[in-house]
């Protein structure tokens, strides 16, 4: 029988969800969509020291916010949860010591003294990285050579311990990655890690190992960050004696800074003006905030498929992919091994695809709302035409209302250094026999007409049009540049083009 595809995303709620976090569970996710099988979503959280309050609804916001939504989660429970490793803390002493038992894992009694001593000798014998292992447990204190009579009298008197790993000396520990083949390490180079913590909570590499195990999860797609530690991983395993359930593995290449230099960090995106996060956060013990995409205006569909292709491609020229059909298109194969530059331009560029092909109904609302920010009402036919206007023009939806304004606030001021280089007596002409001939058009005033008549005027003064178009914008919006000006026409109406162009007339009339 196929095993089932079952695959995890498993952050920890010290803080906001980088986006490297959010690419990684929307693999998986996709993954497991292609594949119809399950994505769950674990919270690692047994490190409590590095809890932070609202982290965890955080998480859950920003899945929801790009409709990543998990099959089993802490607040979608299946049946085998929970889906917190707090909450799991009872089981995972259990198999830490079914590993001392079977001789992969040893109590170590040493202080943090003696563990400091041990790195300081090593550093003096020109060690490279002094770290517990094979050679320097020896010299320790630990079940490995303390007499049996002594460890067990030391944890009857509650002496503080570890439970630390034992890696064999002489192995070579082999990984099929899915996306970087065959990686191969000799048990020397690896170290007796800790797995469970003297406060009797797990460390990451034995809570995620027996998670992952007892979830029955398949396949393991996580960052390259963890690539040091699959070694390690791959040999509880085989210590567990669940060498036919391990999963596969994935480690997904990096997100790097811009300039390639580095992983991404939120001290880049402060630098350069971009977010890492994507919702806007704030610390609720120190108030340190973040921006995040969602608030800067990215359209969640957009940001998702921005993410996607920060790794990945299709291997054809297509750039614009529903979820749906990410899902379709989706493989580990196709998933780069080095790391990925990112490009805030690129995300900006999918924005504005996005926003493009979105219905006038739908960024209408938009518009509204920005507007009504400002005390301003506006209704749905105006909001409809303004983004019908405006949208081949903007990078987020915000901007609707900037680039739109003017079709429901005429100018009490204008742009200066356009009237003083375009306003003179051909304008004056052409615009006042353009509101002589608007009073006696009775026709539909639509963009094409409204040209025509511009035209009219501009021929009647024997004047070229080009000379004076800068200008007539700058009449009816204040500005040198905007939208489709004759559209703008179109909205206002004759009469509100009139007003205004006869309010240009009287307050720029100064001007030669």
């Amino acid at each position: 029988m196929e095993r089932e595809v079952r695959v995890r995303f498993a952050p920890s709620p010290t803080g906001p969800l980088h986006i490297g976090g959010v690419r990684t569970a929307l693999y998986n996710y996709l993954f497991a969509k292609k594949l119809g099988g399950k994505f769950l979503l674990r919270i690692e959280d047994t490190d409590q020291g590095r809890f932070v309050p609202g982290a965890e609804e955080y998480i859950k916001e920003s899945l929801e916010w790009l409709g990543i939504q998990p099959d089993e989660s802490p607040w979608n429970p299946g049946k085998i949860g929970p889906y917190r490793q707090s909450e799991r803390k009872g089981d995972y002493m259990q198999y830490a010591l079914d590993l001392v038992e079977r001789g992969h894992a040893y109590y170590a009694f040493d202080t943090s003294e003696e563990l400091e001593a041990m790195r300081e000798r090593l550093t003096a014998a020109r060690v490279v990285q002094p770290q517990y292992n094979g050679i320097t447990r020896t010299q320790m204190k630990n079940s490995l050579t303390l007499p049996a009579e002594e460890v067990q009298a030391r944890l009857a008197s509650g002496d503080p311990y570890v439970i630390r790993v034992k890696i064999p000396m002489k192995e070579e520990v082999r990984l099929n990655d899915m996306i970087r083949g065959w990686v191969m390490v000799h048990s020397s180079t690896l170290d007796d890690k800790v797995l469970m913590k003297s406060d009797g909570m797990p460390t990451y590499h034995l809570a995620n190992i027996v998670d992952d195990h007892l979830m029955g999860i398949s396949h393991v797609i996580r960052g390259e960050e963890w690539l040091p530690s699959a070694p390690l991983h791959v040999l509880l395993y085989k210590f567990f004696g669940w060498e036919d359930t391990m999963p596969q593995f994935a480690h997904l290449p990096l997100l790097l800074k811009p300039d390639g230099n580095g992983k991404l960090s939120k001290r880049d995106g402060d630098k350069l003006g971009f977010p890492v996060f994507p919702l806007n956060w704030v610390n609720q013990l120190d108030g340190d905030t973040a921006a995040g995409f969602r608030e800067q205006g990215y359209l969640p569909d957009a940001f998702l498929n921005f993410l996607a292709f920060l790794g990945w491609n299709p291997g054809d020229e297509q750039e614009i992919f529903s979820k749906e059909e990410l899902i379709e298109a989706f493989s580990i194969e196709r998933i780069g091994k080095s790391g990925t530059k990112f490009d805030i331009a690129k995300a900006k560029w999918y924005n504005e695809q996005y926003i493009k092909v979105k219905s006038d109904a739908e960024l209408a609302e938009f518009v509204i709302a920005e507007a009504n920010k400002e005390g301003i009402e506006i209704s749905q036919e105006v909001a409809e035409a303004a983004a019908r206007l405006t949208k081949e023009r903007v990078t987020f939806p915000q901007d609707l209302w900037k680039e739109s304004k003017l079709l429901v606030v005429a100018p009490t001021t204008f742009d200066q250094d356009v009237a003083g280089k375009r306003w003179n007596k051909d304008a004056i002409k052409v615009l006042t026999k353009y509101t002589d001939l608007l009073s006696g058009f009775s026709g539909d005033f639509d963009p094409e007409s409204a040209k025509t008549l511009l035209g009219e005027a501009a021929e009647v003064e024997e004047i070229k049009l080009g000379k004076v178009m800068q200008a007539v914008r700058l009449a009816v919006t204040g500005s040198g540049a905007g939208p489709d000006l004759m559209q703008v026409f179109s909205i206002l109406g004759k009469e509100e083009v009139a007003k205004r162009i006869k309010f240009a007339l009287s307050e720029l009339k100064s001007i030669d």
